[in-house]
């Protein structure tokens, strides 16, 4: 089966995570072949859409397929030189899903590509990568590809629990874990009720995904070991900034500077570019014209952007104001919903909240606040009051159990509005 499969040709994965699918992923990629990881858990309709858009020479959705594709691939080739990135697949939060493609990369730019994350994150042949987050998504993959090809050892947690995750901490002794907020807050409130396990095995616990609480945030520096957290800015198409906790306690708020190789810069509209080195292009597959509206000409190369809002420190510490497609246009006025979440995230009664507008016909669009906690509409709206303009408070309060959440945990908008 693999030798028929040409350079440039895409395999579509529909398997849940586990090292033979990490090992098939370095595999196709070292012979050039791009794996389209999605999730096994798609609609009919969405897996069509998906696949169409791919077009992809072999689809792999059940054990035994996948099973067979890693078998015809020989073990070497398993642990080879990626010549490329895998096809991700953005969430499409702006409409039609788009598939980020990186190209078939030369021996020197892969060797690039893999040494820039091998130096930032520190891979090595000692290491237990525990994988929280599903693989189809980007950063659980790159953590789980980076440990595997250091010669480390990969630990599957399967569907997310609390319980379930902290059994394997203390028996498998992973060294490092990539988790979302949700995550963390799942297992602080379960370490809290039943008690945390010896975490003096981690050395690198990274975050990402969405905004972190400040609190949550302290927290988890509290919890783990000195200099083991971090937290980082990017997106399916690049990687714009690492940061050390450490750093965000001296800089609450912040994302962190670029990351080795890039330059990060905010148009006059507060939008975020990124400059990055030839082994970190992408294109938006099959679609010049989206690609094009992603990528400006700049001084220092070519630099893309995910439609991000944000500003820059004198030190060039980057912070995030919301999305572009997050916008709310209230009585003329730009509402930026990350920028009311924060301030709303400090209040003692709030767990989780998420900011978003409906139509208005009044105010063209009304800000509505969704709010997991136990403060009320009065304690809020009075709180609001002092701490943000007129057109940035809510108009509107919904009190949910739990927000609605993608499995990488960034909050489902469109099913508030």
């Amino acid at each position: 089966m693999f030798p028929d499969l040409p350079p440039g040709a895409r395999v579509a994965l529909l398997q849940p995570g586990s090292t033979p699918y990490v090992e098939t992923v370095v595999g196709l990629l070292a012979a050039g072949v791009f794996p389209v990881p999605l999730d096994p858990h798609l609609t009919a309709v969405e897996r069509e859409r998906a696949l169409a858009d791919v077009d992809p020479v072999l689809v792999v959705d059940t054990p035994e397929a996948l099973a067979s594709l890693h078998a015809s691939i020989p073990p070497a080739r398993r642990h080879g030189l990626p010549l490329g990135r895998p096809m991700h697949v953005t969430s499409g939060t702006t409409g039609r899903p788009k598939a980020v493609f990186s190209g078939v990369l030369g021996e020197d730019a892969a060797t690039a590509l893999l040494q820039e994350e091998r130096e930032l994150w520190g891979f090595r042949e000692d290491d237990v990568n525990l994988v929280v987050s599903p693989i189809h998504h980007s950063a659980p993959l790159r953590f789980a590809t980076g440990t595997l090809l250091a010669g480390g050892r990969l630990v599957f947690a399967g569907a997310f629990d609390a319980a379930r995750l902290t059994e394997l901490i203390a028996t498998e002794r992973p060294t490092t874990m990539f988790v979302v907020p949700t995550h963390l807050h799942r297992l602080l409130a379960h370490w809290d009720a039943d008690g945390a396990p010896d975490l003096s095995c981690v050395r690198l616990l990274a975050h990402a995904g969405a905004a972190c609480p400040p609190d949550l945030k302290r927290r988890l520096v509290e919890t783990f070991p000195p200099g083991s957290t971090w937290e980082f800015y990017g997106s399916t198409e690049g990687q714009f900034t690492a940061c050390r906790s450490e750093e965000w306690l001296q800089r609450p708020g912040t994302v962190g500077r670029a990351r080795p190789g890039r330059r990060i810069s905010v148009d006059d509209r507060g939008t975020v570019w990124c400059v990055v080195p030839p082994h970190a292009r992408f294109d938006y597959f099959r679609s010049p014209g989206k690609t094009a509206e992603a990528w400006r000409a700049t001084a220092e190369g070519p630099a893309f952007t995910v439609g991000d809002l944000g500003r820059l420190d004198d030190d060039g510490y980057l912070y995030l104001d919301g999305r572009r497609e997050d916008l709310v246009i209230s009585g003329g006025v730009n509402v930026y919903p990350v920028e009311v979440e924060n301030a709303l995230r400090e209040h003692p009664g709030v767990v989780d909240v998420a900011v978003y507008g409906v139509a208005d016909a009044e105010w063209g669009q009304r800000v509505c606040a969704a709010v997991v906690g136990t403060a009320s509409v009065e304690d809020l709206t009075a709180y609001a009051r002092e701490r943000l303009s007129p057109a940035k408070r809510p108009r509107t309060w919904r009190f949910l159990d739990e927000l609605p959440h993608t499995p990488t945990g960034k909050v489902l908008r469109s099913a508030l509005g």
